[in-house]
């Protein structure tokens, strides 16, 4: 018995569940291929909501979601004869061998740095114009910034130290503080601030912390401390509309605690 004998099992179950879908619900006999954009937007951020909150049963969950949808978009292109799942699975399967000469060819690496290498020079052989052609144009920006850095490294355009990064993350927060502040400054102060955070997503990237992870965190704990200010509020029949400064401070540095 094959070790994937099961999952194939399953996956067919799902791909005849799909059919019966497309052939008798009314909704998703409607859907389209852009329809189904937003929808599959919002499963991948449940997706990463339960991977920031570790909770695996949530992950497996949304993972099934979002194979249902590779196999929804599948199925509505297999219609116009576009594509199928077949071809899908086939694409990435050979894809996945082409990138990986170090397994299935006789390419040698040492570590993962050089796996990432060959993976870009192989997608520039491959007919790519640009090693950031990969990165996704609808990529949020924090992120799109971090991979386009990360990609820019395989082919050796990185900082030699942290202290250089930093060192331009400081050149860059000048630049920024010496604009004069006006409205026809606007524009040019967007820029700067833009270069500031470039930089400081590049200097994380370069100490190993996810910018991203890191600014969740950030937000989360922000939320708590200001829903102990919201409850201490409500609690003494109060408003924080209502109070100084001064005081929301306080509450602010009793939630820290």
């Amino acid at each position: 018995m094959r070790k994937n004998a099961a999952a194939g099992e399953a996956f067919e179950r799902l791909a005849d569940l799909m059919d019966t879908l497309r052939e008798q619900c009314p909704w998703d006999a409607k859907q389209t291929i852009p329809s189904l954009q937003k929808y599959t937007l919002e499963e991948v951020y449940e997706l990463m909501d339960a991977i920031n909150e570790k909770q695996l049963g949530e992950v497996e969950e949304e993972l099934g979601d979002i194979l249902f949808h590779t196999l929804f978009y599948s199925k509505i292109a297999s219609e116009s004869n576009d594509f199928n799942i077949t071809s899908v699975i086939t694409k990435v399967h050979e894809k996945l061998v082409r990138r990986h000469p170090h397994i299935f060819g006789d390419v040698e690496v040492q570590n993962d740095k050089d796996v990432s290498k060959n993976w870009e020079q192989i997608k520039l052989a491959e007919g790519k114009k640009s090693v950031l052609s990969g990165v996704p144009k609808s990529l949020p920006a924090l992120i799109k910034a971090f991979r386009i850095q990360e990609k820019a490294k395989q082919v050796g355009f990185e900082w030699e130290n942290a202290q250089q990064v930093w060192e331009k993350v400081e050149e860059e927060m000048l630049e920024f503080k010496a604009i004069s502040v006006g409205e026809n400054q606007r524009e040019k102060q967007e820029e700067e601030f833009g270069d500031i955070l470039f930089s400081l997503i590049n200097y994380a990237r370069y100490v190993d912390i996810d910018p991203e992870a890191a600014l969740e965190k950030t937000n989360k704990k922000f939320i708590s401390r200001f829903s102990y200010m919201e409850n201490y509020a409500k609690n003494n029949s109060k408003s924080l509309k209502d109070m100084s400064l001064e005081e929301m401070e306080q509450l602010w540095q009793e939630a820290k605690k």
